[in-house]
């Protein structure tokens, strides 16, 4: 399926983010799904979706510690464009593992650890939820990380053996809050408390006037603030 990577590119590079879901969801019917953690940019990937009734699933990870407001907004979403948003739960198992061996907070005591708890609680759902897809689209843009400003629009994602399509990669974040004033999409109340990126509560905090975009994400870690989800291995690209 890599070798389609090229394809798609070249297909996607002229269209608008809009049009680039459209033409994944007729190019490959019931295989395209998004992962929307209900960030800001997510928000404007599923109104695009909802509004246009475009046929393509959209899911979301319930790592079992999100914030309250989190749970709010996907109620919120949900009824607003009437689609459905699967959830995918970590495995009980491994969390009960986890939580008995090193105790609930052990992603505090070192990045392996954190790396660990990210895995158990996000990554491992996640390959379940692309089971069967052919196309992940994601909300990710180039200047939320220095990571991240390396990623192409299209991608071929080796560890899923996935097309990974990042449809406002090039958006500027004013871009992003613009759309969703002039559609009135909703978003989750931390971001207007100082919370830019939100994940799991124990792990999200406020930032403070001039931080990064990022720097509220595992605070207390000087790595790269990525869970595992988009973090770039080059040995990986196609």
């Amino acid at each position: 399926m890599s070798a389609n990577v090229g394809f798609v590119a070249n297909s996607l590079a002229a269209l608008s983010a809009q049009q680039g879901l459209r033409w994944l969801a007729l190019q490959f019917p019931e295989a395209v799904r998004f992962s929307s953690a209900l960030g800001l940019e997510d928000q404007v990937i599923t109104h695009m979706i909802g509004s246009e009734k475009i046929d393509i699933k959209i899911f979301t990870l319930d790592t079992g510690r999100l914030f309250q407001e989190t749970y709010d907004l996907l109620d919120l979403t949900q009824k607003k464009y009437g689609i459905p948003i699967q959830v995918y739960f970590p495995k009980a198992e491994s969390v009960e593992k986890l939580i008995t061996e090193k105790g609930p907070n052990s992603f505090y005591d070192s990045v392996a650890n954190r790396k660990e708890c990210c895995f158990i609680r996000k990554v491992e759902p996640l390959k379940r939820a692309l089971q069967d897809t052919i196309v992940w689209i994601t909300g990710v843009r180039a200047e939320q990380s220095t990571n991240r400003s390396h990623m192409p629009l299209v991608e071929w994602d080796e560890h899923h053996q996935v097309i990974k399509y990042n449809p406002l990669l090039h958006w500027k974040e004013k871009e992003v809050t613009d759309f969703i004033d002039v559609h009135k999409i909703p978003v989750n109340t931390l971001h207007k408390k100082g919370y830019p990126s939100i994940g799991c509560a124990p792990c999200t905090r406020a930032i403070m006037p001039g931080e990064d975009v990022r720097a509220g994400r595992w605070w207390w870690e000087s790595s790269n603030k990525e869970c595992g989800l988009h973090e770039p291995d080059v040995s990986l690209k196609k």
